[in-house]
């Protein structure tokens, strides 16, 4: 079995210089990527851009091509393909028990043109390519009671999720077939823990291998069902033991199943690759703790972070470590003035999860539910205030939140194996950007104005210089072939 290598150590990959980050090189990291999705333009010094405004009024709407024949403006995005950086895996959300239910229950035409508008990259498509798969239930099921897929001991099964979930996983790898697939387990089955339930508590030691070989079980379940699992955290939030399924487990107990899963994987002829931690940004010893004891074990890839807690740049711990990074989960909730939720959420998405956070050497976006209903349901956890999805669906009508446009920004036109490129960046409050060079050599920039008006600026790379101006709150993505010339 080949695994990919863990990434070498490198020194700190963020450099500040002159009030913005800049990014140096961090060495070599491997690719696995297709060709671009997007549409080049055919001169090399004209940008395509894309375009949402804090108030909806553009949705990721086409604007006029911008050439590279400007000025440099006081605020410059200097663009260095020299320096190079992680590569990008993905983005998407996790097709939940409660996601899958309300899009299984669209009529037809509509599900269809809502799955083609999630995983394709056609017409208005944004082209998500990754997806995180709780196995078992989570606080996001369709209805009670909680479940395993060994509530009694010897009767695994997947049964469940057949109704709604997998149908769905195999729609969305039929549109798109690029798909990558994380498993994590909210919880181990309640007879392995010392709670006797799948509400908090510990895994008992003795159990460890029957964990294991419940994993195994899953991912050969899923494949089987035409659904490959090609990464897997051993727990969903570790250190948040709560009253939905969910496991206690240290980083020392962590690293010694991580050993045992291994093996188990191995026995059964599986590449699953697997990621310590699966939690918030402000605890990033706990993965450092786990891939350091786990150092020889090439299957432990690196860490994935949620952010409901600590900044993003702690995830470059990690991934200076020689780990990599991969981003999991985050859930958009309501403003505190519903009316604000759309400006807010995609400003605040973008400069954490997509510009902060792949600044900082995560290779996925991923947002949590694809779809919830109009009071941020079904769920059965803590969402104090109102929980969304990717998409609000109410009955039969689909709307898009700003979730769908803050993923699209990147998934639309960041093709896996693309590489993030030297640029700087203003701080928060800014004009804030992140930058990727495609496989086909394309280049994709991110870039979102934080600050409370209207700002200019320019791209430069080579030398040559485009000038926009971008409304507060606005996000754009700017796409050129290549290096510009002329």
């Amino acid at each position: 079995m080949t695994h990919r290598p863990r990434l070498a150590a490198s020194a700190t990959a963020l450099a500040l210089l002159a009030g913005t980050h800049v990014l140096v090189d961090e060495g070599a990291a491997h690719a696995d990527g297709h060709g671009s999705r997007w549409g080049a333009p055919e001169a090399a010094a004209t940008a395509q851009v894309w375009v949402t405004t804090a108030d909806g009024g553009k949705r990721l709407e086409r604007g006029e091509d911008v050439s590279f024949d400007g000025g440099k403006q006081d605020v410059d995005i200097a663009v260095d393909a020299s320096a190079r950086g992680q590569q990008f895996t993905g983005a998407g959300a996790s097709l939940t028990e409660a996601s899958a239910g309300l899009i299984s229950r669209l009529p037809g035409g509509e599900r269809e043109k809502l799955m083609k508008g999630l995983f394709s990259t056609d017409g208005d498509g944004i082209g998500l390519d990754y997806l995180r798969q709780p196995l078992g239930g989570s606080d996001f099921v369709a209805r009670l009671p909680y479940y395993s897929y060994e509530d009694e001991q010897g009767s695994f099964s997947v049964e469940r999720d057949r109704k709604e979930i997998l149908p769905l996983l195999r729609q969305a790898l039929g549109i798109n077939s690029g798909i990558r697939v994380m498993g994590t387990p909210w919880s181990a089955p309640a007879w392995m823990k010392d709670s006797g339930k799948l509400e908090g508590g510990s895994l008992k030691p003795e159990n460890y291998e029957a964990y294991a070989d419940y994993l195994v079980k899953a991912v050969r379940a899923y494949a089987e069902e035409g659904v490959p699992v090609h990464d897997l955290t051993a727990q969903n939030e570790p250190l948040f033991e709560t009253t939905y399924p969910s496991m206690g487990m240290s980083a020392a107990q962590q690293a010694d199943f991580l050993r045992v899963l291994d093996q188990k994987l191995g026995a059964a002829g599986l590449d699953t690759e697997l990621f310590a931690y699966d939690h918030n940004w402000d605890k990033p010893e706990y993965p450092l703790e786990v891939l350091e004891k786990t150092d020889d074990i090439e299957r432990v890839q690196g860490a994935a972070f949620h952010c409901y807690g600590g900044e993003p740049e702690a995830q470059q711990q990690v991934r200076d470590a020689g780990g990599r990074v991969f981003f999991t989960e985050c859930s958009g909730t309501d403003s505190d003035e519903p009316a604000n939720t759309f400006a807010d959420s995609l400003k605040w998405q973008t400069e954490n999860l997509v510009v902060r956070s792949l600044r900082s050497g995560a290779e996925t976006v991923v947002l949590w539910n694809m779809a919830l209903d109009k009071n941020g349901g079904p769920h059965f956890g803590n969402c104090g205030t109102r929980c969304n999805g990717v998409v609000e669906i109410d009955g039969g009508s689909v709307a898009k939140n700003a979730e769908y446009y803050s993923l699209g920004h990147v998934s639309k036109f960041v093709d896996r194996g693309a590489r993030r490129i030297g640029s700087t960046t203003q701080q928060p409050g800014g004009v804030e950007n992140v930058v990727f060079e495609n496989p086909d050599g394309s280049r994709a920039a991110v870039v979102l104005n934080s600050a409370g008006s209207p700002r200019k600026f320019s791209v430069t790379e080579s030398g040559h210089s485009l000038a926009y101006e971008l409304p507060a709150g606005a996000v754009a993505t700017f796409t050129w072939p290549a290096a510009p010339t002329g």
